[in-house]
């Protein structure tokens, strides 16, 4: 009898709990999401994010857990809680706006990559002045199917892109937070002035609340963690792990990282263009203040583009994957979800393209690249909450209904308290959403505030919009068929 050797099954590869949350921590915030909550609000949106990270983002966390734990076996994320918690119609929103809202966030991180380079190459905030609204449209569009192109060409290259940029992004904001502190002990003086309990009173105006939308948009995306939920050896008793640690830094980023933007920039005076430039100015200004020169600048420079362009590719690969996601065949027209060789849906690119390129006509219509790309923000700042009060919407049918559900994790055992809390963040994003609408940065009433309002409300009918034509196109479809 031959001898037979014994091979060990191979072993499943399992992901830590802090990678888990690591990952999802670069995909939901990076460091200049708390520059424009910073100038829309100024030092009081200090009390903005310790109220939020109480009352918001570690219950949007913990819902997060329990709801992918609950169903841990769905691919569709998001769209699955809903339409396994309510029903297929709704389900197919779901990923018709998670989808849907990525497209101006694509459109907004392609003009991120043309301003990192523009500051890498021209070391400095004069891209306004030299390159005109026009063209800076054109070059956002070429970079969107430039990445069309890369994301069908190129395997797994964009996992090692996001790893590296993200890692990069997340030491540069701490790299921040402790080099400013670190500066103020010794002896550089703190720009905003007076420094006191009366700078962090909130003064609760329409502009206030208009802008909180933009807090949301900031903070959300923890249920982008889910479908990891299966590469854990111990689920039940790490992933709630997962989610903790992600609210914990990104309560750390958000309030520690605007009391380092206090150090350097006056919270009274903030730059017109600081949404734009302000990441560039802060590490150009905290390098010259440990006497670094510009040197800090342009290392972050390079790492915000790394940074843009593993996000721009990592939401053209998950927004096609949502029309390949198993809502298709009763809502989506077939020709939508044909699949090239490399098993992608092209058509879903087409549409991508189609609409980012809709949004840069609109933008064509406004005074200057700095506009523009406050615009698109403030677009993000509507569109991004409405998708987050699906995470809410489906918890509270899930709890309303518990008896039929099992989850190896519970936020909130009681009932009543569970439905209160998934009510009470139901409601304030979708007010903070509707509020949105409201143009900011830009005096009420006069021809630039209309022009923008009536830009938003466009924006918002023709991107949802769209998603009533879908299922009456496959309508259409289904009668050809059965002719």
């Amino acid at each position: 009898m031959e001898h037979m050797e014994y091979i060990e099954p191979q072993k499943k590869h399992y992901m830590a709990w802090p990678v888990i949350a690591l990952i999802d921590f670069v995909t939901i915030i990076s460091f200049e999401n708390i520059f424009y909550p910073f100038q829309n609000q100024g030092l009081s949106v200090v009390i903005s994010w310790i109220f939020l990270f109480f009352s918001y983002v570690l219950p949007y966390a913990l819902i997060s857990a329990q709801m992918s734990l609950t169903f841990d076996n769905q691919a569709g994320g998001l769209a699955s809680w809903v339409r396994r918690s309510s029903n297929d119609t709704l389900g197919y929103w779901t990923s018709w706006m998670y989808w849907v809202q990525s497209v101006p966030y694509i459109v907004d991180v392609s003009n991120s990559v043309i301003v990192s380079f523009s500051w890498m190459i021209l070391g400095n905030n004069s891209l306004d002045k030299r390159m005109s609204t026009f063209w800076f449209g054109i070059l956002t569009f070429i970079i969107i199917l430039v990445f069309i192109l890369l994301e069908n060409l190129l395997k797994n290259s964009l996992e090692v892109l996001s790893l590296i940029g993200g890692g990069a992004m997340f030491i540069m904001s701490f790299l921040f937070v402790l080099l400013a502190g670190y500066a103020v002990m010794h002896g550089h003086h703190i720009a905003t002035q007076p420094f006191n309990w009366s700078a962090f009173k909130p003064s609760f105006s329409l502009n206030y609340f208009s802008t909180t939308g933009l807090l949301i948009f900031a903070i959300s995306g923890a249920e982008l963690a889910a479908p990891y939920v299966s590469e854990m050896k111990n689920p039940k008793r790490d992933f709630p792990k997962s989610m903790w640690l992600l609210a914990l830094m990104t309560g750390f980023l958000t309030i520690f990282g605007t009391l380092a933007l206090a150090m350097f920039f006056n919270a009274h005076h903030i730059p017109h263009d600081f949404k734009m430039n302000g990441p560039y100015y802060a590490f150009q200004l905290l390098g010259e203040s440990l006497g670094m020169g510009k040197v800090l600048m342009y290392i972050f420079a390079v790492v915000q583009a790394v940074f843009m362009m593993a996000q721009l590719a990592v939401l053209l690969d998950a927004s096609s994957r949502v029309f390949a996601g198993d809502v298709a065949d009763k809502f989506m027209p077939k020709w939508l979800t044909k699949k090239n060789k490399n098993g992608r849906p092209i058509h879903s690119y087409t549409i991508t393209a189609g609409l980012s390129l809709f949004l840069l006509l609109l933008t064509g219509t406004l005074p200057n690249i700095n506009t523009i790309y406050n615009w698109l923000l403030n677009v993000n700042g509507i569109i991004s909450p409405y998708k987050t009060c699906w995470v809410f919407f489906a918890f509270v049918a899930m709890r309303m209904h518990q008896e039929k559900y099992h989850s190896s994790y519970v936020f909130i055992k009681n009932k009543t308290g569970a439905l209160t809390m998934g009510f009470w963040c139901l409601i304030f994003t979708f007010i903070c959403a509707t509020l949105g609408f409201i143009p900011q940065n830009i005096a009420f009433g006069t021809k630039g505030f209309n022009h923008q309002l009536i830009m938003n409300i466009i924006t918002v009918l023709v991107l949802f919009g769209l998603g009533f034509v879908m299922p009456w196109l496959r309508k259409r479809e289904k009668i050809r068929e059965n002719n």
